[in-house]
């Protein structure tokens, strides 16, 4: 096995490489590849390994030898599949790496939400409470999620894992149906149709892939269905929300709060409509939910597996 790896940097300069190393009998490796230098560097390679590098068409009419690709992430919008399909090249991906750490991530941002931890923060730094006639600020509504219905689209790996940390702080758990799924029971837990979750969620986090299915699955309509009162969480992908729709809705007060780890376009070079600074309650994370050290090393391990298994 010939192997590449195209971006290496982008799983971090703390892991460690070597069971990929020792499947490959070494490979070389950089830490970024611009687009126009792709072709070059996997020319002669049998075996790449990306992250986030695109790879089309004209990287498998111009390179024959090229059989595998081994894709160091759940998504693969950065693949051609169908011509990967069409010139016999093995797509492969990693999943299950970061159950605990995106469901984590996602608690964090539900409770940060829901405690007003960012806004009583702000207020301390700001000198407000060193002013207050009081023993304490009570100027953010706290919300107690004990007892409160926490919907989530989604009910794949990380789904699974929320709900299992939510009904830890005592929450109800509801499934929605995402575009061609039927309402029913899974796993012990009810799924409604979309709208019906909608009307009755205290908190909606999204857990399910971006598709042409659900591109804005939540956009201005479905967000005047919430009540006023509820959180929207997205650990999942951009696109799934119609961000400027959102943002209206935040400082309209149409729903109370919501807090993304994801945006369209990553890194926001060219802004973002979540990202002004005159949206309430927001709290933006830099697609970092996913980025734990032990979960970076179990995708070099399952990256590893998958290579090893490619080659039986």
């Amino acid at each position: 096995m010939k192997a590449v790896f195209l971006d290496s940097l982008t799983l971090g300069n703390d892991v460690d490489l070597s069971p990929i190393e020792r499947v490959t009998g070494g490979f070389t490796c950089h830490e970024r590849t611009p687009p126009e230098q792709v072709l070059a560097r996997i020319r002669g390679f049998d075996t790449v390994l990306v992250n986030k590098v695109v790879l089309g068409r004209e990287h498998f009419e111009a390179c024959p030898e090229l059989k595998t690709i081994a894709v160091v992430a759940t998504g693969l919008n950065n693949i051609d599949q169908a011509a990967a399909r069409e010139h016999g090249v093995r797509v492969m991906n990693v999943t299950n790496y970061g159950r605990s750490t995106v469901a984590q991530h996602t608690m964090a941002l539900i409770l940060a939400l829901a405690t007003r931890l960012m806004d009583y923060n702000r207020d301390v730094r700001d000198g407000r409470w060193g002013k207050s006639d009081m023993f304490c600020l009570m100027d953010h509504p706290i919300m107690e999620l004990e007892g409160k219905t926490l919907g989530i689209v989604g009910f794949g790996d990380l789904g699974q894992g929320v709900a299992e940390r939510a009904r830890a702080f005592g929450m109800n758990v509801v499934l929605g149906c995402r575009p061609g799924q039927t309402p029913g029971e899974v796993d012990g837990y009810p799924r409604v149709p979309l709208d019906e979750l909608l009307a009755q969620a205290d908190v909606l986090s999204l857990h399910c892939l971006l598709t042409e299915g659900t591109r804005n699955l939540i956009g201005k309509r479905e967000l005047s269905l919430m009540k006023l009162t509820a959180l929207l969480i997205n650990t999942s992908r951009g696109g799934l929300v119609d961000e400027m729709a959102l943002a209206d809705a935040l400082r309209a007060g149409r729903i109370a709060g919501a807090g993304f780890d994801v945006l369209t376009e990553e890194p926001p070079r060219n802004g973002n409509p979540l990202l002004a600074e005159d949206i309430p309650n927001l709290i933006v994370t830099p697609h970092s939910a996913w980025a734990s050290r032990e979960a970076r090393q179990r995708i070099v391990g399952i990256t590893a597996a998958n290579l090893a298994s490619a080659q039986n």
